[in-house]
């Protein structure tokens, strides 16, 4: 039996904490929603757009992530979007926004039977334009191969994992509705931001096909030594 139905059939235990009786128990879902603020990664990476992100990744909101992307526990996706899309809110304003998601390697996405990334700018995008804000997802990037896990890894060791690792193929979708008429932001989206070399690549592989990114938005980012820039998303 997958996690997911369990949670429909025992009496639900938090995401981030374990306690009892709830899917995110209210002290984990401020911790997850957090404060969104710009909290680029320093030093960055050449080519990495603006990153805001909901908060920081907080011990509650690594589980919360891990339950959701490794354990089967989809229905954390929600509070997970949620927070993603306060993260985008925060970094575009009012202009119209194109979620473009990082894509998930091919053995992940056969081990876990779902792209996370884009479920979450799915919902995200859903909830932003249930309060009236124009919203879309475009599908833009591929993996061109396979990378290793970035857990562990130093900045050179990130940033070499993930050189050339995106592409734009041929004949994928134009990222912006028409009826917009280019006053949209591109907006790249990934769960958790740490030295931006994945963001920084995928951004590069947009750029060579044409669509510049204006910022990148994630529900968290690791906590980096110093935030004098950080910029308070209000």
């Amino acid at each position: 039996m997958t996690t997911a139905m369990l949670d429909l059939i025992l009496p639900p235990r938090c995401a981030g904490c374990d306690t009892p009786g709830s899917l995110v128990c209210p002290r984990c879902a401020a911790e997850i929603h957090g404060r969104p603020a710009c909290r680029t990664p320093d030093p960055a990476p050449p080519g990495l757009p603006e990153c805001w992100s909901a908060g920081e990744y907080t011990p509650a909101v690594r589980r919360a992530i891990i339950a959701y992307k490794e354990r089967g526990r989809t229905a954390v996706a929600r509070p997970l979007a949620g927070a993603l899309a306060l993260a985008v809110a925060g970094a575009v304003g009012e202009r119209p926004v194109v979620l473009v998601p990082v894509p998930s390697a091919r053995p992940a996405l056969r081990r876990r039977g779902h792209d996370p990334v884009t479920r979450l700018a799915e919902l995200a995008a859903g909830y932003l334009a249930q309060a009236g804000w124009p919203a879309a997802v475009a599908r833009l990037l591929a993996q061109r191969r396979q990378v290793a896990d970035q857990a562990g890894l130093s900045s050179l060791q990130r940033a070499a994992n993930v050189s050339s690792a995106f592409t734009v193929p041929a004949g994928r979708n134009a990222p912006v509705p028409r009826s917009w008429g280019g006053l949209e932001a591109v907006v790249l989206v990934d769960d958790i931001v740490t030295t931006g070399a994945t963001l920084a690549e995928a951004a590069r592989a947009l750029r060579e096909a044409g669509v510049t990114p204006d910022r990148a938005a994630t529900i968290a980012a690791t906590r980096r030594r110093d935030r004098s820039h950080v910029r308070d998303g209000g």
